[in-house]
């Protein structure tokens, strides 16, 4: 097996020019499909943290049965001692902060008009930490010392023509099925990864909302972790502590039914790529491989006159395709992750996707699994573009073969 390499590796190197040209088209496909993949992966990964990192965070806990029926009747779903449950959240490996909020639905007028919001009662100095992703348009982020101050998405301000500065009056119903109204003064207007979110929310201190809604509980702990993939891991071990309790824990993919969509969409369309890719390496590779291999069958029929069996002929033919083939994928991984990190450095810059307004940089990631693959369809393209004309050839009568040397 060692000499059939070796003699199919000296082969390759005979025809330099058409070896060459084989190469290319192995090395561009190659390439090709690491910054492609690479790209994908990096807008996966940028939907991910931007929807964590603008609302959701990493993990939410809240009592059974909130998320399924706490939009109709709230009040019944509020933590009685929110603080026990944080420290409890808070002692799990890998946990960076746990912040508490309190939801709540109402008015929110301008004294010319009404706007129905979405609002959250929020720790402002610990959702510095998670809202990396929310983009302050005007004024400045929520301050533990503004105990009236109110942040209003980029979509209430168009809306009810609000500044900076500008008072509004709060109306919702409070727990106990009063109603309450307070007056607040807005402090910024913020811009998230959701144009839909932006268009409804409002977001004051949780000292306020519970004021306005007359409660010290509070309805979801929201958890920020030091590793994004550590989600998982985290899950497990807070739902094994809190088992015997009445809450449940939902994951940043389940909070996010738009991201499980986003990364189906494009997982399907790097697949249909690489189908692609693999198609397109075969008809290139498949021509240079077929050149070579007939201008060379007078040589085949002299190797079998001499006593080399067709299998021995079929088998260096696939030899000489799979050195080509592993050549051509190492310099196409080479060459692609070259590209990935230059273009990397400049950066893309891309439209605001689908229900956003905001755009974003992206990048080239260079994903193991990604290059893997790619080293694959490249090697695998010139082996089975060699399949075909290694059997026609190793088939031939030998005296036909040697005819075609005259």
């Amino acid at each position: 097996m060692f000499g059939l390499f070796k003699l199919a590796s000296r082969n390759v190197f005979r025809h330099r020019g058409r070896t060459l040209m084989t190469l290319a088209s192995i090395v561009f496909g190659v390439a090709a499909l690491i910054l492609a993949g690479g790209f994908i992966e990096d807008t996966i990964v940028e939907t991910g943290e931007s929807m964590i990192r603008s609302s959701t965070g990493h993990l939410q806990v809240a009592r059974q049965g909130y998320w399924q029926y706490g939009v109709r009747s709230p009040e019944k779903y509020l933590m009685e001692n929110p603080e026990t449950l944080r420290r409890e959240l808070a002692a799990a490996p890998g946990v960076e902060d746990v912040m508490l909020r309190i939801g709540f639905s109402g008015l929110l007028g301008n004294g010319r008009t009404d706007w129905s919001i979405v609002g959250e009662g929020v720790e402002p100095s610990r959702e510095k930490r998670l809202a990396s992703y929310i983009t302050v348009l005007a004024g400045r982020r929520l301050e533990d010392s503004d105990r009236f101050g109110m942040m209003i998405g980029q979509g209430v301000a168009r809306a009810l023509k609000l500044q900076p500065g500008d008072p509004v009056t709060l109306l919702v119903s409070t727990a106990g099925g009063a109603t309450n109204l307070l007056e607040f003064q807005v402090t910024g207007v913020f811009q998230t990864f959701s144009k839909d979110y932006d268009a409804r929310a409002v977001r004051i201190s949780l000292a306020a909302a519970q004021e306005l809604l007359a409660t010290s509980g509070a309805h979801t702990g929201v958890i920020l972790l030091k590793n994004t993939a550590d989600t998982d891991r985290v899950a497990s071990w807070i739902q094994d502590k809190l088992g015997n309790q009445a809450y449940e824990i939902k994951t940043w993919v389940e909070l996010n039914v738009f991201y499980t969509q986003t990364v189906t969409l494009y997982r399907q369309q790097f697949g249909f790529l690489v189908v692609i890719i693999l198609a397109m390496l075969l008809m290139s590779v498949s021509n240079t491989v077929n050149m070579g291999i007939f201008e060379r069958v007078s040589e085949f029929g002299t190797m079998m006159a001499m006593g080399d069996r067709s299998s021995h002929i079929f088998s260096l033919i696939v030899f000489e395709s799979l050195w080509l083939g592993l050549l051509g994928s190492l310099g196409g991984v080479l060459l692609g992750i070259v590209l990935a990190q230059v273009i990397s450095m400049v950066g893309i810059p891309m439209p605001p996707p689908p229900n956003a307004d905001q755009g974003y940089i992206s990048h080239i990631l260079v994903v193991p699994k990604v290059v893997a693959l790619s080293f694959i369809v490249g090697t695998a393209a010139a082996v089975l573009a060699s399949f075909r004309p290694a059997r026609t050839v190793s088939r031939k009568p030998i005296a036909d073969a040697l005819r075609e040397g005259v």
